[in-house]
């Protein structure tokens, strides 16, 4: 068992691309180091008349979300930002930084009749939900005939 720091392990920085080691290792995020796995992570829901959505953006604000619905296609965005501070402060020089500045999205197919007006998102406590509503689906013959 290797000690651990903020739930990281003490010796990832060894194991870096730097050091040419495999990829057996894991790959780290450089925003969410291990933990990249874990954003974005989504419930849905079916209801009788629209789909549920509630994704997980934790250390996000409001105003870092972003939703775009192009061509029947839902995509939610979330950019992170630092402010850089430059030399040594009054409080004190940083040794190591563990917190990043970089961007996430995922993309869900809601169907092309869906309109984004008809789409609703509330954001609060690190997730966000969103409510995409149903749209009539054409029926569609998937046989061929044959002359």
């Amino acid at each position: 068992m290797l000690p651990a720091i903020f739930n990281e392990n003490l010796f990832d920085d060894f194991f870096d691309d730097r050091f040419m080691m495999p990829s057996v290792f894991g790959k780290n995020d450089p925003l969410y180091g291990k933990n990249a796995k874990n954003v974005m992570k989504t419930d849905v829901r079916e209801t009788e008349n629209s789909y549920e959505l509630d994704i997980d953006l934790p250390g996000f604000k409001k105003e870092d979300v972003s939703l775009k619905l192009d061509d029947g296609y839902l995509t939610i965005g979330a950019v992170k930002s630092l402010e850089k501070e430059s030399g040594n402060g009054k409080d004190g020089k940083y040794i190591r930084r563990e917190r990043y500045e970089g961007q996430c999205s995922r993309s869900f197919f809601v169907g092309r009749g869906v309109q984004a007006r008809d789409v609703s998102a509330k954001f609060e406590d690190g997730i966000l939900k969103v409510s995409v509503p149903k749209t009539a689906q054409p029926e569609v013959n998937n046989y061929i005939a044959i002359e």
